[in-house]
């Protein structure tokens, strides 16, 4: 078996920019020494969720920039990998959701920006950030990994995709909860949420790895609900509604074993998938 330990920081963000970093440098110290290897951050850790707020503010830094400089250090020092979450990142007069990937060193191996961008009430996402570019998968000594951001995990082909570049993890950062005088006339949103990511974790035979916040924001209300789900949809661990972290022992082998009897991958039929473009 080829165990990777994964560590999920369920972070509550307060309105101090400089004690949420504070705070996420803090609890990724206490991932590596509960045995983590890799270690996630939630989306957008740095500040309190902006966009349920229409317009733009201005908080938003580049990359590299004293973010990423600071979880370099804490990856390099905990020896660590990190996927950092998620930052507001500025770049060449764009605003963009990033996550930013390092190895155990504190190197940056690489960053995401977020492709599928919500707009709705009180997620007014678009007005703050442009759409990112393709997807990207990551070696790293601890095992293959993607990383796409939130409002991703409702859609099946970017995890497809994370699969034939050979990732064997997803992560997942993310900010989702219920929105106050709202009701969930659909259904139980959670448990929507939960569900549609373990099917991409069996169709694909990867570990998903799903860190949001926790707590209340003016409107919203961040359930928590962190979570890893293994390569034939076994739920591993769910956190509850508290801050916290977590860390959560994978096999890495099993997917390759689902692969193997189910052949997800081997029988896919590419040429019929035409019409999935428009």
């Amino acid at each position: 078996m080829t165990k990777t330990k994964i560590g999920l920081i369920q972070m509550r963000v307060g309105a101090d920019r400089k004690k949420n970093l504070a705070r996420a440098l803090e609890m990724i110290g206490e991932a590596a020494r509960k045995g983590a290897d890799i270690v996630c951050l939630p989306e957008l850790f740095g500040s309190r969720y902006f966009p349920q707020h229409r317009g733009a503010q201005k908080i938003a830094e580049p990359i590299p920039g004293p973010t990423t400089d600071a979880l370099s250090l804490a990856a390099k020092q905990n020896k660590v990998v990190i996927v950092g979450g998620s930052i507001y990142e500025r770049s060449q007069g764009k605003f963009y959701n990033t996550s930013v990937v390092f190895d155990q060193n504190g190197r940056i191996l690489g960053k995401y920006r977020k492709v599928h961008i919500p707009f709705d009430s009180h997620y007014y996402e678009k007005d703050y950030f442009s759409s990112g570019k393709g997807y990207k998968a990551f070696n790293t000594k601890f095992g293959k990994l993607s990383v796409l951001i939130c409002f991703d995990q409702w859609y099946p082909e970017p995890a497809r995709i994370s699969r034939l570049m050979h990732a064997e993890m997803l992560f997942y950062p993310t900010a989702i909860g219920t929105v106050k005088g709202m009701r969930q006339a659909e259904g139980d949103w959670q448990e929507a949420w939960e569900n549609v990511q373990r099917g991409h974790a069996i169709s694909n035979s990867m570990v998903i790895c799903t860190v949001n916040r926790v707590g209340i924001e003016e409107e919203l209300n961040f359930w928590g609900g962190s979570f890893v789900i293994d390569q034939f949809g076994k739920t591993l661990f769910r956190a509850g509604n508290k801050e916290g972290v977590f860390v959560v022992a994978c096999d890495l082998s099993l997917g390759r074993n689902v692969e193997r009897g189910w052949g997800f991958i081997r029988n896919r039929k590419a040429d019929t998938y035409g019409g999935i473009s428009h």
